[in-house]
């Protein structure tokens, strides 16, 4: 047993040289568990975990590190630090003689010989403990250390590279893991505490509290051991590295990949987390709706840049902006872009809004408006700017369904990947899913004039260019996949409240005190709910609804999603207002008229060689008089969401002229145009009348409703 004696004496004549490593080495070989997302101005907005093996934080510098924790540290594992050579020749004897009398072992271990076995794997000791060999090993990495180190350099080291706790490795974990500070912030108290971890990082807390009020008693810290204890209690059971709500986790999971890493994005953090808030706040708002959902992107128009990426309210695993859901109307402006593009349109042309039916291979489609009305005959600037829905049904039979799914593909929306006919014409109602991301740069598209390119979260001036997966799929080179003009006369009919306040009214969400083109979406059985527009500078989606597919109740693209995109463009142009693009080279203003006079006389955009200043109403003269709407034996339903003074059935005629409209025998009017009648409950008996008051056509139908 005297053997361990002699050994401590050979080992003390030990003078081989071994190539230690250098301060220098060892710090810039560490590597955090955590990589750090930046943000466009370097602002740190997010941390990821890539080594679930350990957690470590960015490591400390000694100045940054409360005086606190290394005296605590120096008292508790070696009181000699500053006087011997990296190995306490004095503690090591008086070590070997109580192990040789005592049954209760005592170590010699310096901060410098402990530091040396965390450099070096092979001197980590395994269940028995160290072989003698490997204690040899340690004393001369120790004593090397300490000759090509400072102490300040070597106390750094350790404090940054040992296990506090558990998984917690290094002072910066642990201060922030055990106490929610920084190390610089730690008192008398939590460094006792931490320093008395050293010696049995999974020890309990009795026996961490016991080494604490010992070493607090040996420092003469003001403390109570009572007041240590709690402080125990309390740390020891705190959530290790708990957090307020990440503020990009979707993001972090795309750009960071180990461990160290700082990674700048293109995301700008004041914006993330103001739109993270206000969308919070909508949800909180729509909680007695069943809406628990949410998702907010913003985009740079010029660069594609991502200025905000909000993939969920709460900042759970679930990525709003990239999961599929159904579009609702959010596709009609690039359904009417198409139309005008190819000249069967222009802003001014008048559609039939009233009933249709249209033959398809699984059965009859009947599009309905959101409202359940119909307006009779309206412009394409109102039915777009309204979002009607049989206008453009009506627009996609001219158009072609073919035609029109290429037109998607083209702006982006790579989710469209069965044919056209998968789709039918609800393709022109948003039938199909697609993704925030791709959605939101769509419009974009439509911002830049028709140049389509991809987004991305990595500034466009580095080398390495991070691109959504659609992005990348679709080529990142900018190409034209829309006409300019067209373009911009559909960006004209988004901003134009006077346009959308048929269906939405003049004081909405949408009506910004500046210029944007905005358009909502919602998709069928309320399970979707959009709002996607841009500014000049500015493109700006939001989505609510329920990751699980639960309809919401009662919620529209107004009372949903556009308090969210207000609040977010308000935000973005709180310093300078949006302005109107300049029209580009082939497009231009008439004065219009229509006759008879179903809207008011404007100024309307064309591309040049489609303007008329007049918009005549033609009716096929040579069609038998029949009435459209309602049909015969039809049953129309009261909205109970709509105030009865307010519901309105619109009667439609074919060739109605020189016709009049009888209801129940009472004469309303000319049938040359859609009536406007005000519904009541029950039965009722629909006339066309010649001017010898004889009935050419009738209808009975039924209204329902309290």
């Amino acid at each position: 047993m005297k053997r361990s004696v002699f050994i401590i004496a050979a080992l003390a004549l030990a003078g081989a040289v071994h190539a230690a490593p250098t301060f220098e080495e060892v710090r810039a070989a560490y590597r955090s568990s955590d990589a750090q997302l930046l943000d466009r101005h370097g602002e740190p907005i997010q941390s990821l975990r890539i080594d679930m093996a350990a957690r470590r934080l960015p490591w400390v510098a000694l100045q940054d590190i409360s005086p606190a924790l290394p005296a605590a540290v120096l008292q508790a594992e070696d009181q000699r630090f500053y006087q011997h050579d990296g190995v306490d020749w004095n503690a090591a004897v008086k070590a070997a003689w109580d192990n040789l009398f005592r049954t209760r072992p005592r170590g010699a271990s310096t901060i410098t010989m402990q530091l040396a076995a965390l450099l070096d794997p092979a001197l980590q000791p395994v269940a028995k403990g160290r072989s003698w060999g490997q204690k040899w090993d340690q004393v001369r990495a120790a004593r090397e250390l300490d000759a090509q180190w400072s102490k300040q350099q070597i106390m750094e080291a350790y404090l940054n590279l040992v296990t506090y706790r558990g998984e917690l490795q290094g002072v910066g974990a642990a201060a922030r893991g055990m106490f929610g500070k920084v190390p610089s912030g730690l008192d008398l108290s939590e460094s006792v505490i931490l320093a008395s971890l050293l010696r049995g990082p999974a020890a309990g807390q009795k026996v961490v509290s016991q080494r604490a009020c010992a070493l607090a008693q040996e420092l003469r810290l003001p403390s109570t051991c009572n007041e240590i204890q709690l402080r125990i209690v309390v740390a020891m059971g705190r959530p290790q590295l708990a957090a307020g709500l990440p503020p990009a986790p979707q993001v972090a999971q795309q750009l960071l990949t180990r461990g160290g890493q700082s990674v700048r994005s293109t995301l700008d953090a004041g914006l993330q987390r103001y739109a993270q808030n206000v969308l919070r706040q909508q949800l909180a708002a729509l909680q007695g709706r069943n809406v628990n959902d949410g998702a907010v992107i913003v985009l740079d128009n010029a660069s594609g840049e991502v200025l905000a990426y909000v993939g969920n309210a709460g900042g759970g695993e679930v990525d709003g902006v990239a999961a599929l859901r159904q579009a609702g109307s959010t596709l009609k402006p690039f359904l009417y872009e198409l139309a005008l593009e190819r000249r069967q349109l222009t802003a001014a042309s008048l559609m039939d809004d009233t009933a249709i039916d249209i033959s398809t291979p699984s059965g009859m489609y009947i599009p309905q408006n959101y409202d359940k009305n119909f307006k009779g005959y309206v412009s394409v600037r109102t039915s777009l700017a309204s979002s009607l829905n049989v206008p453009a049904v009506r627009t996609l039979v001219m158009t072609g369904m073919e035609r029109f799914h290429e037109r998607l593909r083209a702006v982006g929306l790579s989710s469209l990947t069965q044919p056209a006919e998968y789709y039918g014409y609800s393709l022109a109602l948003g039938s199909a899913e697609v993704s925030l991301l791709e959605l939101t740069n769509a419009y974009r598209t439509l911002a830049n004039g028709g140049i389509y390119d991809p987004v991305t979260l990595a500034p466009r001036t580095l080398a390495a260019i991070a691109t959504a997966p659609s992005a990348a799929a679709a080529g990142a080179e900018p190409r034209r996949v829309l006409d300019a003009r067209a373009s911009f006369i559909i960006g004209d009919i988004l901003a134009d409240r006077a346009a959308r306040s048929i269906t939405f009214g003049l004081k909405n969400e949408l009506a910004t005190t500046f210029w944007a083109a905005v358009k909502t979406g919602t998709s069928k059985d309320m399970r979707d709910n959009w709002c996607v527009g841009y500014t000049d500078r500015y493109t700006v989606g939001v989505w609510v609804g329920n990751f699980d597919g639960q309809s919401m109740w009662d919620v529209s693209g107004v009372s949903g999603a556009a308090p969210v995109w207000r609040d977010v463009v308000d935000y973005l142009h709180r310093g300078q207002a949006s302005r109107a693009p300049t029209p580009p080279a082939g497009v231009v203003r008439q004065q219009i008229a229509y006759q008879p006079a179903l809207e008011t006389a404007r100024g309307e955009w064309f591309i040049a060689g489609t303007e008329s200043p007049v918009i005549a109403l033609v009716q096929d003269q040579h069609r038998a008089p029949k009435i459209l709407y309602p049909g015969d034996a039809a049953i129309i339903a009261l909205d109970p969401d709509i105030p009865d003074a307010i519901q309105r059935v619109f009667f439609r005629a074919q060739g109605g002229q020189g016709l009049q409209w009888k209801l129940d025998g009472e004469a309303l009017g000319q049938a040359a145009s859609s009536y406007s009648w005000r519904p009541t409950p029950g039965k009722h008996q629909l006339a066309l009348v010649d001017a010898d008051d004889k009935p050419v056509a009738t209808s009975q139908f039924m209204v329902r409703g309290q």
